[in-house]
């Protein structure tokens, strides 16, 4: 094989394996679903909310129902998240991961760490939530 075909191959190789990069239209893609979302819970539109969320979200919790009784029971700062900031983007895997910087109803402050991956039919949907306690003194 002479060593141009073999530097194409190799070049063809890594285009397939590199990592996903976030670009900049990723992030207010990104932004919009789970600011559609965040909007979805907060009128109770259960259906809405359960149409932002993954496959693999939607084989655990099968009905919008299921789903937002999952939320209400064990995400209620993102059932009402109030003063909805985005922090870093980062590509990870072959999907992104956005962090959110939201308060509940008491001022505490949360993280809400999510990520998502893009679909085959081009739009993103939500793989995972996962909260932690922001670190402002106030709580």
């Amino acid at each position: 094989m002479p060593s141009s075909r073999i530097l194409l191959f190799l070049a063809a190789a890594l285009s397939f394996s590199a990592p996903l990069v976030a670009r900049a239209d990723d992030a207010g893609d990104i932004q919009a679903v789970i600011s559609a979302q965040l909007n979805a819970f907060k009128a109770g539109d259960g259906a809405a909310a359960y149409s932002y969320a993954a496959p693999g979200i939607k084989a655990m919790f099968p009905s919008p129902d299921s789903f937002m009784a999952m939320v209400r029971g064990g995400y209620a700062v993102v059932a009402d998240a109030r003063n909805v900031t985005f922090g870093p983007l980062q590509a990870e895997g072959g999907g992104f991961r956005q962090d959110v910087n939201m308060t509940d109803a008491k001022g505490q402050s949360y993280i809400a760490s999510y990520t998502l991956s893009r679909q085959p039919d081009g739009s993103l949907k939500i793989t995972s939530c996962r909260i932690r306690k922001g670190e402002d003194v106030s709580a």
